[in-house]
This record gives C-alpha cells, structure tokens and sequence, in this order.
C-alpha cells in the first residue's frame, strides 16, 4: 500500500507514521527547537482552548477557584517527600545557574505542582473554617522526555493541576471521586471518548499517592491511554509540608490533600480515536469549525450568499467558516477540510442558489452528497451535529467493546493484548507486573470501578487474585 494523494500513511501500514504526519500536515503542531518540545499552532490551539473552556466551567461550578504558583520550585521542596522525588527524579530539568552565577539552591523547573502548593497551603490553613481549600492552576509542565511524541508525550505541555486540602479521608476521598467524575463527563460527552474510570494497580501509583484513580480510553490502534487522573494523597504532602488545622475541639490535626489533572495528550487522544487515513476526525464539540463553507464558482452572488449562510448559522450557535481561497481549486479545499477533521462541509454553487439549496457533507457517514433547503439549513444543521456527535462516541465504544476480551489463561492473554485490552485476574504484585510487561509489553491500566465481581488466581503466576474483579491489561502511550 501507498500513501494517499494527501501523503498520510495509511493506519493499517504504520499507525505511528500516519500519527506524526498527520499533527503535521493538519497543522496542529510543529517540532519547538529544544528536544521533546512543541510549538502548538492556532488550530491546535484551539482545540486546546475548547477543551480547557469546557473543563474550567465544570471545575469552577464544582466550587474551585484558579490560581497560579511559580514555574521555579527549590530543589529541598520536592526532597521532603521522599516518594515524589524519587518517581520524578529522571524527569526533571534543573536550573543550576542564573543571574550569572551559581545559585546557592538548585531550583526545578515544575514537572507537577504538589510541592509549591503544600508550602502555600500550610500559609493559608489554620482552622476547620478554611477547609475545604480547593485550588486549580492552568499551567505549563516540564518532564524530560527521551521518546517524544507529539502531544502524547513532550518535555514540555499544557494541563490542568486539581489541588485540594481537606478535614479527613472520607471528604478528601468524594473530591478525588469528584475530580474524577469530571474528566469522565468531558471526555465521554465533549471528546466522544469512552473511558474506563478505574483504580491504578499499586505499581502504576502516583509518586506519594495513596490511591490513584484514571480514565483510560483506547485508540484505533488497540493501546490505551491514560486521559485523566485523581490522586488521593493522605496525609503524606501534608505532614512533608506541616498542613495542619485546628478542629472544632481546639486539637491539631493533620490535613488530607488531593491532586488531580488533565493535560493536552487529551488532544492526542481524540485524534487516535477518531482519525482515519483521510486525516482527523473531529468532534463536534471539540471542532474548531464545526461547518465549513465553500463557495463554488465566479462572481460576487454565491460569496454574498455564503457569508449570509454563516452569519445565520452563528446566530443558531455554530461554529462556521467560509473559505473563499478562490486561488485554489474546490477539489482542492474539499480535501484539506477532510484532512483537518471539519465535522460538516457545506458546497454552495450558482446551481444550488438557484435551486434553494446547499449540499451537505458530513466528515463520516454513508449519505454522501445531500442538498438541504438553504432557508432551513440553520435549524437542521445543530440538529445534525448532535447526531455527528453521538455518532462518535457509539462507533469508538462499539470500536473498544470488539477489542476488549476476558482472558482466563496465558495464551489468551497475550492474543488480546496483541490487538487490544485483556480483562484478567491479577495478584496486584508490582513484579508479576513487570513479568508481564517485558513479555508482552502490556500493563495494568486500571482495576474497572464498574467491574463484576469474581474471584480467581492471577493469569500470569496463578497466585490468589487481588482487588476482587478483573482488571484492564493493554500496551500503552
């Protein structure tokens, strides 16, 4: 097989190839000059600000308030815990020099923001009234990165970081749920992905969590990814960084802290889960333009037309763009709206002013070509976008459901994990883990919190499973 007119290769030749041209040739991304960095352009970008406008509403609606911390973090901050050093240790930048000369300190360039926020907390606590404190941060991340991919996986990206201090486990654990909840609902009702939200094995934890919970959703090429988390921290950053309250009985006590995020290898996600050898697929909701108008043909009348169209069509709330590159050909605009992911495409012609009409064109579907009244088009189109919507979300779960396999044995195991997930009883032992993964390149993604129960012993070493249900196996990014 070769590449397409376009020169994206084929998913079935090389989905890692057809990956990394498309970010490319959609124009979402560019290579930054730095290893591991990217340059995220406009239509990426918004994307980006799609996703993060429909998070923010929900985490602020949910009673937290946005803040900012330092990008620079003293080295002794992330040494008080000693969990959390040790799991970002090879991942961290370090500035070492500034000013022109040494600094007495080493300062880390934040690869997560647990420890700057623990400091400011113990600041801001001091009695039962000022808890809970629920605190969110839009920031910039840095976590050195060997294998770049981008958006999967960079030195530097964009995210969301949850952090929340609490009175006792049990309102520290409904906030890591909450958090969790949240990404969930995004994910499955704004990018059309539908997650598995689960607990992490204690192997695939959280530096210096005590649980970590994750929505992991599958891409077109089998593997997971891990979409969101929620980490339920104990006591551990807050006795690391003395966050303590006075209770109601005048006595000292220990607070209970949550973090939790959402980055933008989300963006990477939508685009494995959707895409096809034409380019992206985008979701309605997600889409930069949700419709795009094409105009056909000479003279002023069907331009006129066109921007009439599109301002109806934004009164009725759509997103819409109208391309009038009259240098280039139709042929040529209708192809490069199916690459970049255009939900619907609108053609619009002397013919079909002539006749009332414009023809529709939907990103996905059988129908093909269908003319729709012009004078209407505005009430049907969000109508058909919802639709386009729900489409998504049902052809990526029924995509997941065929490729996910309950495996009671070995060989079993490693044929499900070869082209999708395993659901399998598992020890919960960090190197039986490791076993697995060096066989067969699968880990544990997440214990199902809707799973069966059932008991039975571990697919891998036949000792007594864990965690009373099946857990998710897959290769992942």
């Amino acid at each position: 097989m070769g590449r397409d007119e376009r020169g994206v290769t084929p998913q079935s030749e090389d989905f890692s190839a057809w990956y990394n041209e498309l970010v490319a040739k959609a124009q979402l991304v560019d290579r930054g000059p730095a290893k591991g960095t990217m340059v995220i352009r406009p239509y990426g970008y918004r994307l980006w600000e799609l996703l993060q406008g429909e998070l923010d509403w929900r985490i602020k609606d949910t009673g937290h308030e946005n803040a900012y911390f330092p990008l620079l973090i003293p080295e002794s901050y992330l040494q008080r815990e000693a969990q959390h050093v040790e799991g970002f240790s090879p991942e961290l930048a370090v500035v070492t020099h500034a000013g022109g000369k040494e600094l007495e300190e080493p300062l880390i360039v934040r690869p997560t923001s647990e420890t700057i926020i623990g400091e400011m907390m113990a600041k801001w606590i001091s009695s039962h009234r000022d808890l809970p404190l629920l605190l969110n941060q839009w920031a910039n991340v840095v976590r050195w990165e060997m294998r770049p991919r981008m958006f999967l996986r960079t030195t530097e990206f964009l995210w969301q970081e949850g952090h929340t201090a609490h009175a006792d486990r049990d309102d520290a654990m409904r906030e890591t749920m909450l958090a969790l909840d949240l990404y969930a609902e995004v994910a499955r009702d704004i990018a059309a992905l539908p997650v598995v939200p689960g607990e992490k094995t204690a192997g695939e934890r959280f530096a210096g969590a005590e649980r970590t919970f994750t929505i992991e959703a599958m891409m077109r090429d089998g593997k997971a990814l891990q979409a969101g988390t929620s980490h339920y921290m104990g006591t551990n950053f807050a006795e690391a960084f003395d966050i303590r309250y006075t209770a109601e009985t005048g006595r000292q006590e220990t607070c209970h802290t949550t973090s939790w995020g959402m980055s933008t290898r989300m963006i990477g996600g939508v685009i494995m889960t959707h895409g096809d050898d034409k380019g992206l697929v985008l979701p309605p909701r997600l889409a930069p333009h949700q419709v795009v108008i094409v105009p056909i043909g000479r003279g002023d009348e069907v331009p006129a037309a066109a921007r009439d169209l599109a301002g109806r069509l934004r009164a009725a709330g759509v997103r819409v763009h109208v391309d009038d590159r009259a240098h280039l050909s139709p042929g040529y605009r209708f192809n490069d709206w199916e690459l970049r992911g255009v939900p619907v495409r609108l053609e619009l012609g002397p013919r079909d002013l002539e006749s009332g009409t414009v023809v529709m064109v939907k990103r996905l579907g059988d129908e093909g070509k269908q003319p729709i009244p012009l004078d209407s088009s505005a009430e049907v189109l969000p109508g058909v976008l919802d639709d386009f919507q729900a489409f998504l979300l049902r052809r990526a779960t029924e995509f997941r459901d065929a490729h996910t396999r309950a495996a009671g044995d070995w060989g079993s195991f490693t044929d499900a994990v070869a082209s999708g997930w395993a659901l399998a009883p598992h020890c919960g032992e960090p190197a039986c883990e490791g076993d697995i993964k060096a066989e067969t390149g699968a880990t544990p993604r997440c214990v199902p919190l809707d799973g069966a129960a059932e008991t039975g012993v571990c697919v891998r070493c036949g000792r007594p499973a864990a965690y009373g249900k099946r857990v998710v196996f897959g290769r992942s990014y």
